[in-house]
C-alpha cells in the first residue's frame, strides 16, 4: 500500500515548485515510509510514497512503460491470472509487483482493464505524449483518491490534507461541507468532501482529465439479476467465495495478522487463515483490542448484548493462534481524537476512529499486513436494521433516523435546510437501486438498504480503516469486499441470506462446521468501545477548552446551553447520532474534532 499525489498545471511552472511538492510528499509519509518518489516537469509531478508489501526489492514508483507512467496505491488479488494473461499477449515482466500488472493492462486494455481487477486500489496513469491523465479507483472505494481542480491546475491525492498544499486550493467549508458535518456526518455523500475545492472520484468509476477537462464514468454498479441456486448451493458458494477472497488476500512478502473480536466475521476469517498457515508450517498471529477496566464498566444493550472478551480466547484456542490482546488507556483514547481527526483531514467516527489508531500503531510494531473483518454486515444483513420491521421501511437513513439531535446541538435556525438536505441524500442513493420486476416489496426494499448501506455504512467504515491503518503504516485488508462477494449477496433472497431468521444467516450456516457453535451463534456485537467514565471525564475536560474558546466560528454554530446539558448528562441523548456507535459522549467528542480540524487547518466558512 501506498500513498500518491499529481499535479498537473498550466499556470504553474512545477520544476520551480519544489517546496509545495515536498509537503505534499511529506504530509503522505506515513502511508509509505519506506520510499519516496516523484518525477517532476514543468507541467505535471507524479508523487509516490512506498509501504513495501510485494516484491519489496523492486517495484519502486513513478513506473514507467512505454509512454505511460503510473503511480499506484492497493493490492491486485488476481495478480497472477492477469500477469499470465498479459504473457500470451507478448508481454513482458521485470518485477513481481502487481503495480506493473496494472500499468501494462492498461496498455493493452485502456479504461477496460479496470473490470480486469479484484482488488483495492487506487492508481493514475499518465500520458506522457498527450499529457492526458487516467485516475481510477477500485469497486467498493476501499482506497481513498480525492482531487481539485481550480485555477487551471488539477490535482489529485490519497489525501485531502495534502491537496490543501496545492497552490489555489482554499481551506472554505461552504454549506454543503456543513450539512456533511452536521447532518449526515461522521457519513458523507459519495463524491463529496467538508471542502469547497475538494472533491472525492467516486468508487466503481474512472476519471480521464485532459486539456483543463474532466470526465468521469462509473465502470461498474450493481445489478440485479435472478437468483437460481438452491439454498445449499448459496451456502457452498458463499463459503467459496469467502474462503477464496481470505486466502488471495494472504499473499504477501512481509509478516501477516488477523484482527480477531470473537464474532463471526473475525471468526472466520482467523479460521481460513490459520489453516492456510498451517499449511505451510506456520503459526498465525491474531490481535483484539479493549479498554482499561472495561470488563468492570460494561454496559449490556441491544446494539451491544456482550462483551468480545467473553469469545477471542475461546477462538484462538480452537484455531490455535498466537494471540495478542491490545489493553488501552483511556485517556490516550480521549487524546487521540486529536490525531485521528487530523489523520482524516475532517471530523471523524470518534473515539472508534482514535482507538483504531492507537490499536493499529501497536500491531504495527511487529506485523506490516493485517487482515480485518469489516462489511460483511452490509453485504449479508447483520445490522438490527435489517430485521425491525418498524424501521426497515421507514423513508430515511436506519442509522440516523431524524436529524432532530443533530439539529438540538446546534443555534436555532442553523442550517434550516439540514434536514431537506439529508433527506435528499437519502432518495439520491436509493434511486441508484437496480431491481427484478419480479421482486416482491421485501425484496425491493432489502436492494434498496444493500445500496444504503453500502454508499454510506460501509464507505464510512471503509474511510475509517484506510486512514488510521495507514497512519500506522500498517496495511488492512478487507476479504468481505470482494466485488464476487458483494455481486452475489446482492441477489441473494433474503430468505436465504437470513436462513435461520438471523443475521448473517447464510454465512453462518456457510462455516457452521469450522468454528465453535457458540461463535456461529453469538450475536451481532460492534466494534468494541470504552464505557470507562475516565473516558467520559477526558472528553468533558476537552470539551470545556473548545467552549471556551469564542473566537473560533464553531461557538457561533452551537447551541451552548444544549451542549453542556448533554456533558452534564450524556445518556439523555435520545436517538443515536449515527449507529449504535455514535452516543451522547461521541457527539460530544465529535464536536471536539470539529474544533480540532477547525484549528489545525484554519478553516474558513462560506455562509
Amino acid at each position: 500500500m501506498c500513498g500518491i499525489a499529481g499535479i498537473l498545471s498550466d499556470k504553474i511552472d512545477l520544476r520551480d515548485a519544489g517546496e509545495m511538492i515536498w509537503r505534499i510528499s511529506n504530509s503522505l509519509k506515513m502511508r509509505g515510509p519506506d520510499a519516496r518518489g516523484e518525477i517532476v516537469c514543468r507541467d505535471y509531478a507524479l508523487i509516490h510514497r512506498r509501504l513495501s508489501v510485494i516484491d519489496v526489492e523492486n517495484g519502486a514508483q513513478p513506473m514507467h512503460f512505454g509512454k505511460y507512467t503510473i503511480v499506484y496505491n492497493g493490492e491486485l488479488y488476481n495478480t497472477e491470472e492477469l500477469r499470465n494473461e498479459l504473457k500470451n499477449y507478448g508481454y513482458t515482466f521485470d518485477t513481481e509487483c502487481d503495480t506493473e500488472v496494472v500499468l501494462k493492462a492498461y496498455d493493452k486494455w485502456k479504461e477496460k482493464s479496470a473490470l480486469k481487477f479484484n482488488g483495492i486500489y487506487s492508481y493514475a496513469i499518465l500520458d506522457k505524449d498527450s499529457h492526458e491523465l487516467f485516475v481510477c479507483r477500485d469497486r467498493i472505494g476501499v482506497k481513498p483518491l480525492y482531487y481539485s481542480h481550480k485555477d487551471s491546475t488539477f490535482a489529485f491525492s490519497s489525501k485531502m490534507e495534502s491537496l490543501l498544499y496545492v497552490d489555489g486550493v482554499e481551506p472554505v467549508c461552504d454549506r454543503q461541507g456543513l450539512n456533511e458535518i452536521f447532518m449526515l456526518g461522521p457519513a458523507k455523500t459519495i463524491g463529496k468532501t467538508v471542502f469547497r475545492d475538494i472533491m472525492e472520484l467516486p468508487p466503481a468509476s474512472y476519471m480521464i482529465y485532459k486539456k483543463g477537462k474532466i470526465e468521469i464514468k462509473e465502470y461498474w454498479r450493481l445489478e440485479a439479476q435472478e437468483f437460481t441456486d438452491s439454498q445449499q448451493q448459496a451456502q457452498e458458494h458463499t463459503h467459496f467465495l469467502v474462503t477464496d477472497a481470505i486466502r488471495r488476500q494472504l499473499v504477501s512478502d512481509v509478516p501477516v495478522c488477523t484482527f480477531l473480536s470473537g464474532g463471526l466475521d473475525s471468526s472466520i476469517i482467523s479460521r481460513v487463515a490459520s489453516d492456510y498457515f498451517r499449511d505451510r508450517g506456520q503459526v498465525l498471529s491474531t490481535y483484539s483490542v479493549d479498554y482499561d477496566d472495561n470488563d468492570k464498566y460494561f454496559k449490556a444493550s441491544s446494539f451491544q448484548p456482550n462483551k468480545d472478551s467473553d469469545y477471542i480466547n475461546l477462538i484462538s484456542d480452537y484455531i490455535g493462534s498466537e494471540h495478542t490482546n491490545v489493553m488501552l488507556n483511556n485517556i490516550d483514547v480521549a487524546d487521540a481524537l486529536i490525531d485521528s481527526a487530523i489523520a482524516r483531514g475532517c471530523p471523524g467516527f470518534t473515539d472508534v476512529d482514535s482507538s483504531l489508531l492507537l490499536f493499529c500503531k501497536e500491531v504495527k510494531k511487529r506485523f506490516t499486513v493485517c487482515l480485518s473483518g469489516e462489511c460483511a454486515d452490509e453485504v449479508f444483513g447483520g445490522y438490527p436494521w435489517y430485521h425491525r420491521q418498524d424501521v426497515l421501511f421507514e423513508e430515511t437513513f436506519p442509522w440516523s433516523r431524524t436529524t432532530d439531535v443533530r439539529k438540538s446541538i446546534l443555534k436555532n435556525g442553523f442550517l434550516p435546510e439540514g434536514e431537506d438536505y439529508a433527506h435528499s441524500a437519502y432518495l439520491d442513493t436509493v434511486k441508484k437501486t437496480d431491481y427484478l420486476d419480479t421482486d416482491s416489496p421485501l425484496e425491493r426494499r432489502m436492494r434498496e438498504m444493500f445500496v444504503l448501506n453500502m454508499d454510506w455504512f460501509m464507505q464510512t467504515l471503509l474511510v475509517r480503516k484506510d486512514v488510521m491503518s495507514m497512519e500506522s503504516s500498517l496495511e488492512v485488508r478487507v476479504p468481505f469486499c470482494d466485488y464476487r462477494i458483494v455481486e452475489y449477496a446482492y441477489n441473494m433472497p433474503w430468505s436465504i441470506k437470513s436462513l435461520g431468521g438471523r443475521e448473517k444467516g447464510i454465512l453462518r450456516k456457510a462455516f457452521e462446521n469450522e468454528l465453535p457453535d457458540i461463535i456461529t451463534r453469538r450475536k451481532k456485537s460492534p466494534y468494541p468501545k470504552t464505557f470507562n467514565p475516565i473516558y467520559t471525564e477526558q472528553v468533558n475536560k476537552m470539551m470545556n477548552a473548545v467552549l471556551g474558546d469564542k473566537s473560533c466560528p464553531l461557538f457561533d454554530m452551537l447551541d451552548i446551553t444544549a451542549v453542556r446539558a448533554l456533558m452534564e448528562n450524556p445518556d439523555s441523548l435520545g436517538e443515536p447520532w449515527y449507529g449504535q456507535l455514535m452516543r451522547g459522549v461521541q457527539v460530544l467528542a465529535y464536536i471536539v474534532q470539529i474544533y480540532v480540524w477547525i484549528k489545525k487547518y484554519n478553516i474558513e466558512f462560506e455562509l
